[in-house]
């Protein structure tokens, strides 16, 4: 039994690498652990927790894992761009962040960006305290509370299917800083239709196609930021 288990753990832990090579995000041995820790961790507390429907650690790994990972380059270069204007301690809240999808996989791979994840599910954000905990992630935290009821301002606003575009907006409007805040809403097939309804005072300000390793499915970043 062991053996199996340690023998999923390591073909898993060669996608992740594989994926993460393919990516071009340059991860150190450590972050590739630390990302395979929170995979066990997410399988672990969701049996009890039902932090997500996906069950299987072979489709977390491609629907959850290596999904975040293509979003990490192009928060990145948007982190990079706000340092050099000046801002030395980036701050990003993610939004319905369930079981830290992408919150967890951005902390751990940007260890300079502050991350804060938001869930009106308890136990969704104790999961997230607990993951900061056991991986000694100081960048990470978990939030128990509606995002509309948050005025701490933000740098980066993310979400991962999480609302419509106009909804989302809408309700992390107040956490936004401002005038440099911007959202990233990591969608599947381009939503023409909730751009065209976004409030007119938002506006999207790039449309960034994202190739998913292992993953044959439509996936972008629809950029936003008051008009």
């Amino acid at each position: 039994m062991t053996m199996a288990v340690n023998n999923n753990h390591d073909s898993l832990r060669q996608q992740l690498q594989a994926g993460v090579d393919a990516l071009a995000l340059g991860l150190s041995d450590a972050q590739v652990s630390l990302l395979m820790d929170f995979l066990a961790l997410l399988q672990k507390w969701n049996k009890v927790y039902n932090l997500t429907a996906v069950r299987d650690p072979q489709e977390m790994m491609t629907h959850h894992l290596l999904d975040s990972l293509a979003a990490v380059a192009p928060l990145r270069r948007h982190v990079a761009g706000l340092q050099q204007g000046g801002l030395a301690a980036v701050k990003l809240l993610d939004v319905g962040s369930g079981g830290g999808l992408p919150g967890v996989v951005f902390a751990i791979c940007c260890p300079d960006v502050d991350v804060s994840c938001v869930d009106t599910v308890g136990k969704k954000a104790a999961f997230i305290q607990q993951t900061a905990v056991a991986l000694k992630l100081r960048n990470l935290h978990g939030v128990h509370a509606r995002v509309e009821t948050l005025s701490t301002p933000f740098d980066v606003i993310s979400c991962r299917a999480f609302a419509s575009l106009p909804d989302f907006v809408t309700w992390s409007r107040s956490a936004l800083a401002v005038p440099h805040g911007a959202w990233l809403a990591m969608k599947g097939k381009h939503p023409h239709e909730e751009i065209a309804a976004l409030p007119g005072d938002v506006a999207v300000f790039h449309v960034e196609q994202l190739t998913v390793p292992g993953l044959d499915a439509e996936r972008c970043i629809i950029w936003m930021k008051p008009a």
